[in-house]
């Protein structure tokens, strides 16, 4: 699968936003927008204002680039979304948000998303005691996730027990850190997005 192997903290300039794809170094005076708030590039200083489309193309990047999704797959979640009862725009997110990847990170298995899709991919994280290794996989209400028994002994795992989650978990999701388990106890709403996203810049986008 195609993947982006540049530096993240690019992605962040250029989107105008914190994306949190670096765990800690997000949080710290080192975090690129902190330094840096022109997109990358020689011209990034002296770019001109955006056109409607330009924003709404933007909007739909940083979206897909938080959550570390291919331009086809987020296509396939807004199409999914649009068959949904509901708004389209908050459906998608909610989609986006039931993702193993993300639900790893948002139970503190990873300190960023990437870390997080890599421990789902690595094999370290399973669905109702099951070895799940797609991090497109959507988790459903009642669902428990855990750290392989194995895996409790590498260090970031053990941290997590010692000294509990670094991040606060949202109230869709459940945790025992102890325990290295969480529990999936409602659908994600637009409320529990962490993110400053537009999501109707995104529907327009699509509906052009």
């Amino acid at each position: 699968m195609a993947r982006y192997t540049g530096s993240v903290c690019r992605q962040c300039r250029r989107e105008g936003a914190k994306l949190f794809l670096k765990g800690d170094r997000c949080y710290s005076e080192k975090c690129a927008i902190n330094k840096r708030h022109t997109p990358p590039g020689m011209h990034g200083q002296g770019r001109k204002k955006q056109s409607e489309y330009g924003i709404q193309l933007r909007e739909k990047q940083k979206v897909r680039r938080a959550y570390g999704v291919l331009e086809s797959q987020f296509r396939k979640y807004y199409d999914l979304a649009t068959n949904m009862r509901g708004i389209t725009g908050e459906n998608m997110l909610s989609l986006l948000e039931r993702r193993l990847d993300n639900v790893a990170y948002r139970l503190n298995f990873g300190d960023s998303r990437p870390m997080a899709r890599q421990m789902v991919t690595h094999g370290h994280i399973r669905v109702n005691g099951k070895k799940v290794d797609i991090a497109s996989y959507l988790v459903k209400v009642g669902d428990e996730i855990s750290v392989r028994e194995k895996s409790n002994d590498i260090e970031f795992f053990k941290a997590l027990k010692e000294q509990g989650a670094a991040r606060t978990v949202p109230k869709w999701l459940e945790l025992d850190a102890e325990k290295l388990t969480g529990k999936v106890v409602a659908l994600p709403t637009r409320d529990d997005v962490d993110l400053t996203i537009e999501e109707h810049l995104i529907v327009e986008y699509y509906s052009r």
